[in-house]
């Protein structure tokens, strides 16, 4: 929540690694006790002076978004429309059901190595450089400093709150020579996203699609 806020509006940083905090609290449901008791007049003062997604559009640096797709407080659905607005750079890194604590952050490696990349130039984790679909089949294209071992294609064919939905994941088919992998999307499948993971065991994920 304050990385985006304070990435957003200082310029001296070079870089924003945001876990789990993200904007549009006022459409969250672990924070919807909070605004009924402020009441609608207050709870709106609050939106729209320190919501992260009122500072966001302002932002030009690169980004690493890490969550999981059941967190509580900063729910899937606001974190993707978060992490759209800034105009730099963006890489998600999403594990299925990543817990929501201080320990999980802290272990993400991913983290550093972004900041060893943007400060020192050490390697650069994967990045995804496409994805699509079909009514049938979803692809993405990445690329790699290191050797991509595995893909993920996690689905889910839940519905209601994000962090009420259960997640599946299978292997996807992929080429590293093409630098592609594919899935066939499942029946009745809801909401689907990649994860491409390296020999480092670095993972970066494709945005998130909802079919229905």
């Amino acid at each position: 929540y304050l990385t985006c806020i304070t990435a957003s509006v200082d310029k001296r940083f070079r870089f924003a690694a945001p876990v789990y905090g993200c904007g549009f609290l006022g459409e969250e449901y672990a924070w919807t006790p909070t605004f009924e008791k402020m009441g609608p007049e207050k709870s709106g003062k609050w939106l729209q002076l320190w919501d992260p997604s009122v500072f966001l559009p302002q932002a030009t640096l690169p980004f690493l978004w890490v969550t999981g797709t059941n967190d509580e407080p900063y729910h899937f659905g606001q974190h993707q429309k978060s992490y759209r607005l800034p105009k730099g750079p963006r890489t998600l890194c999403i594990r299925v059901r990543m817990p929501h604590s201080h320990p999980p952050g802290w272990e993400c490696q991913e983290i550093y190595a972004f900041a060893d990349n943007a400060l020192k130039g050490g390697p650069a984790l994967p990045s995804i450089t496409g994805q699509g679909n079909d009514a049938a089949n979803a692809w993405v294209t990445f690329d790699s400093p290191a050797t991509v071992t595995e893909v993920q294609f996690n689905y889910t064919t839940d519905t209601g709150p994000w962090p009420k939905r259960n997640w599946n994941t299978v292997p996807a088919n992929f080429d590293t020579q093409k630098k592609r992998a594919e899935a066939a999307i499942p029946p009745d499948t809801r909401a689907f996203y990649f994860n491409v993971i390296d020999d480092r065991a670095f993972l970066v994920s494709s945005e998130m699609v909802e079919t229905k």
